[in-house]
């Protein structure tokens, strides 16, 4: 099959919510209403309430109650709210795909957005942006396994769709990864040049044409993410690091406990645990 056909054709594409539409063009204007995206969410009771307890959650250690679609934007952010929008939007257009563990791959998902974003931050990079694509990275995954379950079948029995394999076998086998797919579903739904280009080379950030410093750090989340929802040994988890990536992002190792054997580490330097850094965030994908 080739990657277009994935895309191209009535009914394979995702539908998502007006709302979620709304906020992907707001990466793009300047004159986006936060108070009509606001009334449009508090018009989703079922969102209105996941938002609500994430804004109160003791996470974010509030000193009132939010009781207000607005005044959780106003606490949390529009950025923030807009991730989560999207994400729960794209995590309800795709339901009961056969052959991937949804709860285990938007955990994943929401694992690399918050390492990669971490990790951002640290290097003076966009850590909006990153936490978005980061967030997204995966959904390709999602609609070649909705559009071509067949052809998925061996491939899931031959390595799993979260290992850091899985991207060589899929070019391998179809001519084209995950990553690429979930790039074309960005340019459909008119995501942002410089986001559906990082979306594209996720899966092998130094292959690119053109450095997208983007897809690097959330290469590195992914690798950070993967470690945590697979449960990889700490000797495998050194063994798949990805150096040159790393290198290319000027990025100290010291960063992550798994290679605390290797490079001499300053304990305040590490990562705080992932569960730390997504507390209250998973319930907005369930």
């Amino acid at each position: 099959m080739e990657l277009q056909s994935l895309i191209d054709q009535p009914g394979k594409l995702p539908t998502i919510p007006k709302v979620g539409q709304q906020l992907i063009a707001s990466f793009s204007s300047d004159e986006v209403s936060v108070t009509d995206i606001a009334a449009q969410l508090a018009a989703d009771p079922a969102f209105s309430a996941k938002l609500l307890r994430l804004a109160n959650s003791a996470y974010f250690h509030v000193s009132r109650s939010i009781g207000t679609v607005d005044a959780a934007l106003q606490m949390l952010g529009f950025v923030m709210v807009r991730n989560l929008v999207l994400g729960n939007s794209v995590a309800g257009a795709f339901k009961h795909i056969k052959g991937i563990d949804l709860p285990q791959f938007w955990r994943y998902n929401l694992f690399t957005a918050c390492s990669a974003r971490w990790l951002a931050h640290r290097g003076d990079f966009n850590s909006d942006m990153v936490f978005t694509v980061g967030l997204m990275h995966g959904i390709g995954q999602l609609q070649m396994h909705a559009v071509m379950p067949q052809a998925m079948t061996p491939l899931d029995k031959q390595l799993g769709v979260l290992d850091a394999g899985r991207a060589q076998l899929e070019v391998e086998t179809f001519g084209f990864n995950y990553a690429q797919v979930s790039a074309e579903l960005a340019r459909v739904w008119n995501f942002p040049p410089a986001l559906t280009e990082a979306l594209r080379h996720v899966a092998d950030p130094l292959a690119a044409a053109e450095f997208s410093e983007a897809a690097a750090w959330v290469h590195m989340g992914a690798w950070r993410a993967r470690a945590e929802v697979l449960n990889l040994s700490p000797e495998l988890q050194a063994s798949t690091y990805p150096v040159a990536v790393g290198q290319r992002l000027h990025l100290d190792s010291g960063w992550t406990g798994a290679l605390a054997n290797h490079l001499p580490q300053d304990e305040s330097s590490l990562m705080p645990p992932l569960a730390e850094l997504t507390e209250g965030l998973e319930s907005m994908f369930q």
